[in-house]
């Protein structure tokens, strides 16, 4: 189904073309009615202020009309258009064109561009630019001097580093499937290696329990040496915990000697005591041994 929104009456046949020109009518409608004239209708809005030279009322920029378009010229290869307008307050027309080479709109005819160039130095203000010119005459052995300075700077530094530079592009240019090749070999290289230390990583992860978001230290010399420093001062720490303990047990057994007078008092108080000794070592070496939490006090004899 094709046509949308268009209506093609009883006698029209695929043979006359196309609708527009079946009913005699261009595709812009009426605002080609002077396109054999080279005119066409297009909305033009003011790009500045303006006096209309027939009524010489005011009109102000960003007013749009309906302005006849005509191509004029062109300015090498920019074309130059005319907008020609009715002025909305009486019937007078003008004319404003393009200037491409200075890139602006000009006023031709029919009307007056408003002026408004503003200089900061009549409304209080400073200068933009220094308009004053120079009265001290350039020195012809300075300018001599910092020409020549150019021209040795530029033999010395700026043409080695272009003829260097040229080179290097001619290298990287000279064989691009050769270079791509070896980065891409490269490349697949190191991300080999990196799966294969990512997969033992994940190994040791699984293998411990770790979470996945701990990030292991890559085995080096100094890596190495610092946990096997710190495996000599743990296990220095575990040696110095026992024997403490060690001695505080036989301190604790020669003051429960010494403490009582009659030997049969000291028998008895020491059999006692190293009793409960012995019920506090085994409580304690059971509560080491038994992962589970399954020894209870009541259970040691």
């Amino acid at each position: 189904m094709q046509g949308f929104n268009k209506y093609y009456p009883p006698d029209y046949d695929p043979s006359h073309g196309s609708l527009n020109s079946y009913r005699g009518k261009h595709a812009l409608g009426d605002r080609a009615r002077k396109i054999d004239q080279g005119i066409l209708i297009t909305r033009f809005e003011l790009p500045f202020n303006i006096w209309c030279g027939t009524c010489n009322n005011h009109i102000g920029m960003g007013v749009r009309y309906n302005a006849e378009k005509k191509k004029i010229g062109n300015y090498y290869s920019t074309p130059i258009y005319s907008f020609r307008c009715k002025c909305h307050l009486c019937d007078g027309w003008f004319e404003i064109q393009t200037d491409p080479k200075n890139t602006r709109y000009v006023v031709v005819s029919g009307a007056k561009q408003k002026n408004e160039d503003w200089n900061p130095e009549e409304n209080g203000g400073f200068a933009i630019h220094d308009t004053e010119e120079t009265t001290v005459a350039a020195d012809p052995l300075a300018t001599l001097e910092k020409t020549t300075d150019a021209q040795n700077h530029l033999r010395r530094v700026e043409a080695p580093r272009l003829e260097s530079l040229q080179t290097l592009s001619e290298n990287y240019n000279a064989d691009p499937y050769t270079l791509s090749s070896k980065v891409r070999k490269r490349f697949r290289e190191i991300k080999k290696v990196e799966q294969q230390k990512q997969k033992a990583d994940d190994h040791i992860r699984n293998r411990y329990g770790l979470p996945a978001t701990l990030r292991l230290l890559e085995e080096d010399e100094a890596s190495i040496k610092e946990a096997k420093e710190e495996w000599d001062r743990g296990q220095r720490e575990l040696a110095t915990r026992v024997s403490n303990k060690r001695r505080r047990l036989a301190v604790d057994i020669v003051s429960i000697q010494s403490s009582s007078s009659s030997p049969s008092t000291v028998k008895t108080q020491s059999s006692k005591h190293i009793d409960s000794l012995r019920a506090r070592i085994l409580e304690n070496t059971a509560r080491r041994t038994d992962p589970f939490g399954r020894f209870t006090s009541g259970t040691s004899s």
